[in-house]
């Protein structure tokens, strides 16, 4: 009954509070209500009331703050977890790295090949390293009458500084190298035994280099390269070069402006000349500047710039003087993102010629070379570079480079009046010849990375001259094809092949004229010379992580082929070794 009389009394507030909910406009009347007996609720009635009053209450009601309180007690438990097994992962062991290495060779042709590298971190801030480097041959080319045995050792010794805001480092740099003017044209001039042994075909290099450059961080100027390289050979040439090569980094009109400076002097002698018995004395100095722009929006990036160059040569007692402007344009535009990106450019420059970098290139030169600066008047080029998928990149170009005095290599001719007194005017030597010359190229080079444990690589040229006073551009090749493949076999192995392809060459050789007896006489003939490949490839053996051994091999096929006129290369090679590695 409690219960029954609780609900009455809920129900009829509920009727009141409808009532009062009504809105106030309106007149509703008013009504007698005569109770004859208690009402009797039950639960069915309850939930026949299908609406929801709305309430036009506007009050605000503040609300209630409740705060919760924990009653905590500790509870026994006598839940006892399953002791898990933790999943198996075998660990890649971390290769170790070691800061010096020993490597030691040798093979056939009484080849030896050796090298040293050491560094060592002085402080926190300071090191110090070296490296040594020999590689030498005792010949034995077939059916080749004179010496064709060479060597070529080297010293470079460096100590540096880095700090936060300055890096610098001072280099040393030793060199001696020993050739021969192998390259007797015996199939053109007929040769007597006694002129064959009365030559000397020795030729020996030394290079005295001291150098150095600075970096600066947060500094407008950023860094400077600077080197002075002492240069001679055997026979009384030298020659001095100096150069340095500032460089500054600012802001301008919020744009990076970067300007490069050069100052370059290169300064020389030669006993002789090629046909004249006197003396060759030459000098160039260059003095240049670079500024370019770099401007960057989205996916496009130019850099437009120039370069002014004054330079001043003297050969002998003739003396010249000229201003070079060149133009220094780059742009590239992301197409679709890192995957193909378009790039285009023009640019030109002033380039410093040396004896020492013409031995570089080509080891049998004479010693009566003229030496003088190239003008790059412009290279114009576009191409392509991007990726064909995630491991694999490609990059193709088209360009146009037009050079004014290009130095090309030529045969020197027989030299009668001096071939038995000097060892390189029997027609086994080179000599330099300026032209203005024309190459349109078309290049290309795909790279992959199949996994980390092999690679591969593949780049061809395609070149066309045209020389304005030279017949052809002697011993430049049209066509230059290399590829190189890498892989691991796995931890304890690895091997690797390289291929490449020079397509054929033209140049200018000595032929004796067989009407005339005596005095012999000779003519000047070109000639072609065939285009060769050549197959490399080594393999090594990791007995642990400190020594390895290794097994190459160069022209594999065997191919006897000629690198120069009359200059044929070694057969197969082979040279086996080990490479130690250690710390102190």
């Amino acid at each position: 009954m409690k219960k029954l009389k609780v609900i009455a009394v809920v129900l009829v507030v509920f009727g009141i509070q409808f009532s009062f909910s009504q809105v106030k406009d309106q007149n509703i009347g008013s009504e007698v209500v005569n109770i004859v007996k208690p009402y009797t609720p039950t639960i069915s009635d309850a939930f026949k009331v299908k609406e929801i009053p709305s309430l036009a209450d506007g009050d605000a009601h503040k609300k209630e703050t409740i705060q919760y309180t924990i009653f905590s007690f500790p509870v026994a438990s006598t839940f006892t977890p399953s002791k898990g097994t933790a999943a198996t992962v075998d660990p890649q062991e971390k290769e170790k790295l070691f800061s010096n290495y020993a490597t030691l060779g040798f093979g056939n042709y009484g080849t030896a090949n050796a090298e040293l590298f050491i560094t060592k971190n002085i402080s926190r801030t300071s090191y110090v390293g070296g490296m040594l480097r020999h590689l030498s041959s005792q010949g034995g080319i077939k059916d080749l009458v004179l010496d064709d045995k060479y060597s070529n050792t080297s010293l470079d010794v460096t100590y540096g500084v880095r700090e936060r805001i300055l890096s610098w480092n001072i280099d040393l740099g030793l060199k001696n190298q020993m050739y021969n003017w192998y390259g007797l044209p015996t199939e053109n001039i007929v040769f007597d035994e006694t002129t064959i042994k009365s030559i000397d075909s020795k030729q020996s290099y030394n290079t005295i280099a001291l150098g150095g450059k600075v970096d600066f961080k947060a500094s407008f100027f950023s860094g400077a390269d600077m080197q002075f390289k002492h240069f001679s050979d055997g026979l009384n040439s030298s020659e001095n070069r100096f150069f340095i090569k500032p460089n500054f980094d600012f802001q301008l009109l919020n744009q990076k402006v970067n300007t490069d400076f050069v100052f370059d002097y290169v300064g020389g002698s030669f006993d002789r000349m090629l046909n004249i018995d006197s003396d060759l004395k030459f000098n160039t100095f260059i003095a240049g500047v670079k500024p370019n722009f770099l401007y960057q929006q989205d996916d496009l990036s130019i850099q437009i710039g120039a370069g002014l160059f004054y330079a001043s040569s003297k050969i002998n007692e003739e003396n010249e003087g000229r201003v070079f402007l060149y133009p220094n344009i780059k742009a590239s535009y992301k197409l679709v993102g890192d995957i193909l990106i378009a790039y285009a450019g023009a640019e030109g420059n002033l380039q410093q010629n040396s004896y020492a970098d013409f031995v570089e290139e080509n080891s049998f030169v004479s010693p009566t070379l003229v030496v003088a600066p190239t003008d790059n008047k412009f290279d114009i080029y576009a191409g392509l570079k991007g990726k064909l998928a995630n491991s694999v990149a490609f990059n193709v170009r088209a360009s146009y480079l037009n050079q004014d005095d290009k130095a090309l290599f030529v045969s020197n001719e027989f030299n009668y009046a001096f071939a038995n007194t000097e060892g390189y005017a029997n027609g086994n030597s080179f000599g330099v010849v300026y032209d203005n010359v024309k190459t349109m190229s078309l290049f290309g080079e795909l790279k992959a990375d199949f996994s980390k444990n092999l690679t591969f690589g593949i780049n061809g040229t395609y070149n066309n001259y045209s020389s304005d006073t030279q017949a052809e551009a002697w011993n430049l090749p049209q066509i230059k094809i290399g590829t190189t493949v890498d892989f691991d076999i796995n931890k304890k192995w690895y091997a690797g092949v390289n291929v490449f392809f020079v397509g054929e060459r033209k140049d200018l050789v000595s032929i004796q004229n067989a009407a005339a007896v005596f005095p012999p006489m000779f003519d000047s003939t070109e000639v072609t010379l065939d285009s060769y490949f050549d197959l490399n490839a080594h393999v090594g053996f990791k007995y642990n992580a400190r020594l390895t051994a290794f097994l190459k091999g160069n022209n594999l096929a065997n191919q006897q082929y000629n690198r120069w006129a009359n200059f044929p290369v070694q057969g197969i090679q082979v040279l086996i070794g080990a490479n130690y590695k250690f710390d102190f």
